[in-house]
């Protein structure tokens, strides 16, 4: 670059006439660029080594945060009972009578087969103890269809629609 103001670099005939002046850039603005050079650089070692901050630090912290805002579950013993199979019918019938039917017969209100199995005959894919039961509502059936219902319920909700699906006279 030269230190002249206002000389023409020769470029005019190739660019339509435009002509290109060899101007320096502003004491300022040059200033502010390595200004923003030495900025990024401190910046990233602090960020990185010094302030022990990252991306992986931050998204466990946020998790952590999240597991402390969630209301706590007390893991009790099994389910059982009238009141335990009334709100399960309750939570089944919120969830699970789109693929099962109600009452879980297998058939739908106008008497069609529905998407899922009758839960209320002998016959069980993958078990009808209720622990089986409890375990295909928390893990289910992808294969199938059936969702993850664990993370959706909760460990109380689904040993009370357990409860309810054993005491509907399929359970073993």
């Amino acid at each position: 670059m030269s230190k002249e103001t206002n000389v023409l670099l020769g470029h005019g005939a190739e660019n339509d006439g435009i002509e290109e002046y060899d101007n320096p850039l502003p004491t300022w603005w040059l200033g502010l660029f390595y200004f923003t050079i030495v900025w990024g650089a401190v910046y990233g070692v602090h960020y990185h080594f010094i302030g022990g901050r990252s991306q992986a630090g931050e998204y466990d912290a946020e998790v952590a945060a999240f597991e402390a805002s969630k209301p706590k579950t007390v893991a009790t013993g099994p389910v059982s009972g009238p009141d335990a199979a009334a709100a399960g019918l309750a939570i089944f019938d919120a969830n699970c009578v789109a693929c099962h039917g109600p009452g879980g017969k297998g058939l739908d209100a106008a008497g069609n087969k529905s998407i899922g199995p009758d839960l209320t005959d002998a016959t069980w894919i993958h078990g009808g103890t209720l622990a089986d039961i409890e375990k295909t509502i928390t893990v289910g059936v992808p294969d199938k269809g059936m969702i993850t219902w664990g993370p959706v319920l909760g460990e109380e909700k689904i040993k009370q629609v357990a409860a309810y699906v054993h005491a509907a006279g399929g359970g073993q």
